[in-house]
């Protein structure tokens, strides 16, 4: 018996990286996946090789009434929705001095605004089956700070607010509704490959995880969604309001975390 029988699941920017397996993860325990993204091929892939389980909607999170339809969609073909992962977000290197706006807006436009939007439509519908959980995926940019990814970093802390604020609103009105952040750091995705390029820090454990390097150097997607998986089940139905760091202790620690530490 899979842990999300039963239940339906909404996955944002799940074309590749951890949105896609998130949304692999959750069909695999029984859920009923809608993966959405602005990448159509890509998207409409990963979808075709989940299975029947799971289908594909080509969507801008950035755009309210694209979710108002896509959320009228789903009450209309499943009837429910019990798992909202605001998972789509992008991110383009620029320090606090050298921030453009075009870049900025389009940063802040893709979390700040798809995860408010996400939340304000997907809390009616989850209050009709009764119960849900939503994860907003933040990063520990948001705890930390990336000054080459300053607006990203702005992005993430506001993502991390916000699900508290939505998550007490739930409480307080006595919804069985949750909303928790993930904060991952060091995970092996498109993205943090293409930002490491971007930035020349890319180290060779994430090219190639060469000689001397373990395994825990850089963690991998399903690091983060096995614990999102925990998140969407009944078995976290008394969490709500938390950030749950992803990091291998990179959080805590002055600059990168070495591969090992050497005895004397």
């Amino acid at each position: 018996m899979g842990r999300l029988d039963g239940k339906v699941a909404l996955v944002t920017g799940a074309a590749k990286g951890l949105g896609e397996a998130d949304a692999r993860i959750f069909a695999r325990e029984g859920a009923r996946v809608i993966l959405t993204d602005v990448d159509e091929a890509a998207g409409r892939a990963v979808a075709a090789d989940i299975g029947p389980s799971a289908r594909f909607r080509v969507h801008d999170v950035r755009d309210e009434r694209q979710w108002i339809e896509l959320i009228d969609d789903i009450r209309s073909s499943e009837g429910r929705l019990d798992v909202l992962v605001n998972n789509a977000g992008v991110v383009q290197p620029a320090t606090p001095e050298a921030i453009e706006e075009e870049s900025l807006r389009f940063i802040l436009d893709v979390s700040i605004n798809g995860t408010i939007w996400g939340c304000k439509h997907a809390i009616p519908l989850m209050r009709e089956g009764g119960s849900g959980s939503i994860i907003n995926m933040s990063s520990i940019a948001a705890i930390r700070g990336h000054p080459r990814s300053a607006a990203y970093t702005a992005a993430k802390g506001a993502v991390d607010a916000y699900t508290r604020a939505v998550a007490v609103y739930c409480a307080q009105l006595g919804l069985a509704i949750r909303c928790n952040s993930l904060l991952p750091d060091r995970i092996d995705t498109p993205m943090v490959r293409a930002m490491a390029t971007a930035t020349k820090t890319m180290d060779a454990a994430l090219a190639d995880n060469g000689p001397g390097k373990s395994e825990n150097d850089y963690g991998q997607v399903d690091d983060v969604a096995n614990l999102a998986l925990f998140l969407a089940s009944d078995e976290s139905r008394f969490i709500s309001g938390q950030s749950f760091v992803i990091d291998n202790t990179s959080g805590i620690t002055k600059g990168s975390v070495p591969p090992r530490i050497i005895p004397g």
